[in-house]
């Protein structure tokens, strides 16, 4: 087969597309966690090769997603048949076709136990091949997520002068408030101040062990000691880290729950600081266990609440300072007030409102108006006026409608009384929200994908055939929005 003739102007265009196509196939959030750090390094006869910046990404990018990864490219360029994701490794990328498990190389034994943090932009977790017996690596820390980058206003001032107290604790070896626990609905900014908190404790102290994980991350890497029979190098090896950050709490569950309770438990006795994020407050996360929900509400839990029209603005004049310093263009006071007017779902919004104009701008040429932002940005203006249904809300009101404890929803009980109620949840899940169909299964006590979607089309098919159903759940659906 004769290899697809892609310029590189035409590959980034060609990128830009597929990118697109993604995330409206997955929605923003899978897109944010797993798709936005690829990048695309090739096309080869039938072969993507798509790079990504840890050896976790690339393995879960192309155990779980190379389909419809491979399917998004089909629209371009009909020949794509394959995937193969590779680590990038000092903003390279490894050869093509070099075997997912072996994109990291054996360091010299004398680097092995040098903490990574010595990289102060990007700190990262250390190997210790004696007691864990695998290479282990933290989730990519993105670099323009610093404590300057961070736009502050009452919404989350409070969040990050928190955040900014435990660096310089942590710079001084000292601890402050343990456990720490960011919470907020999405693109808010927990993420960033994790980040900037990693940056800022890095780049004053490489000496510090420091470790980032989204809780995927640590299932993944649990999951896996345990299947290596290394599970405790693994548990050894967490409770060796000075700053211990995790992410999404929320998709913790199951062993891997139970085991960073215990691993919470040894930080927080050895004085180990411990920032934890999470999109509900720790007494809301069913899926952990009642100590660890105590461990974390007994620490400083931290909200940061919906930002304000201030905040907004504060947020959208920066992002187009930095539009203007890299492209020369000038985005005018009117566009600027009627982005922060009308869009007001989150911060990830904000900075997507600024890119579809600065794409709209590159691709036809139309100046930066009101006109064109009305145009551009009908979809995110359309949705200032729906209210965003969080699962946790889905999980209060079915349980409060059905009479059965929400512990019961989550759990493996099959009972008719339970099973039902627990259908009709996933079913609202994924007609009211934007999360995937695994998303709704982690959520629901770490099911399977395929049973939430049994558990959608068999409430579809009830709504069919029983009308008085489909006016409950519809009565559920109102609720739920209003």
């Amino acid at each position: 087969m004769a290899t697809p003739d892609v310029s590189s102007d035409d590959q980034r265009e060609l990128w830009t597309r597929v990118r697109a196509r993604l995330k409206a196939s997955v929605g923003e959030d899978v897109f944010a966690s797993w798709f936005a750090r690829l990048e695309l390094e090739e096309l080869v006869d039938d072969l993507v090769h798509l790079s990504a910046p840890t050896r976790f990404l690339c393995s879960w990018v192309q155990s779980n997603y190379a389909d419809g990864i491979v399917e998004a490219f089909r629209h371009d360029v009909p020949e794509a048949a394959r995937l193969q994701v590779t680590m990038r490794v000092n903003g390279q990328a490894r050869p093509r076709l070099a075997p997912v498990a072996e994109v990291v190389p054996e360091a010299p034994a004398a680097q092995q136990t040098a903490p990574v943090a010595a990289v102060p932009a990007t700190p990262r977790l250390v190997r210790d091949n004696a007691k864990s017996g695998d290479a282990l690596s933290g989730s990519a820390i993105d670099p323009r997520m610093t404590f300057d980058s961070f736009v502050a206003g009452s919404a989350n001032e409070m969040a990050l002068g928190v955040a900014k107290q435990i660096a310089n604790a942590a710079i001084n070896n000292a601890v402050t408030f343990n456990p720490v626990y960011i919470h907020s609905t999405v693109g808010l900014g927990k993420s960033h101040l994790l980040n900037a908190i990693a940056h800022a404790v890095g780049q004053a102290d490489p000496s510090k062990n420091i470790v980032y994980l989204t809780a995927d991350h640590f299932m993944y890497h649990f999951i896996t000691a345990v299947q290596r029979q290394s599970a405790l190098g693994f548990k050894e090896w967490l409770r060796r880290v000075d700053l211990l950050l995790i992410d999404d709490m929320q998709f913790l569950q199951g062993k891997s729950a139970t085991e960073f309770g215990h691993t919470l438990g040894a930080l927080l006795t050895g004085a180990k600081q411990v920032v934890v994020a999470g999109d509900a407050p720790p007494r809301d996360l069913e899926m952990l266990d009642e100590r660890v929900r105590s461990r974390l509400s007994g620490g400083l839990v931290v909200p940061i609440s919906t930002f304000d029209h201030e905040l907004r603005r504060d947020i959208v004049q920066r992002r187009a300072d930095q539009v203007n310093s890299r492209f020369g263009m000038q985005f005018p006071v009117a566009v600027i007030d009627y982005i922060a007017r009308a869009v007001v779902s989150h911060g990830r919004d904000l900075d997507g409102a600024v890119n579809r104009l600065v794409a709209a701008n590159q691709l036809t040429g139309e100046l930066i108006t009101v006109p064109l932002a009305e145009k551009t940005l009908a979809d995110l203006i359309r949705a200032r006026d729906a209210k965003r249904v969080r699962i946790e809300d889905i999980l209060k009101i079915v349980s409060r409608h059905y009479k059965v404890p929400r512990n019961e929803l989550l759990s493996a009980r099959r009972s008719r009384d339970v099973v039902r109620p627990r259908q009709i949840a996933m079913y609202l899940a994924k007609a009211l929200t934007s999360r995937s169909l695994p998303e709704i299964g982690r959520r629901f006590g770490g099911r399977d994908h395929t049973t939430v979607l049994h558990s959608v089309r068999k409430v579809e098919q009830m709504i069919k055939d029983d009308l008085e159903l489909g006016q409950e759940i519809e009565l559920l659906k109102r609720m739920l929005e209003e």
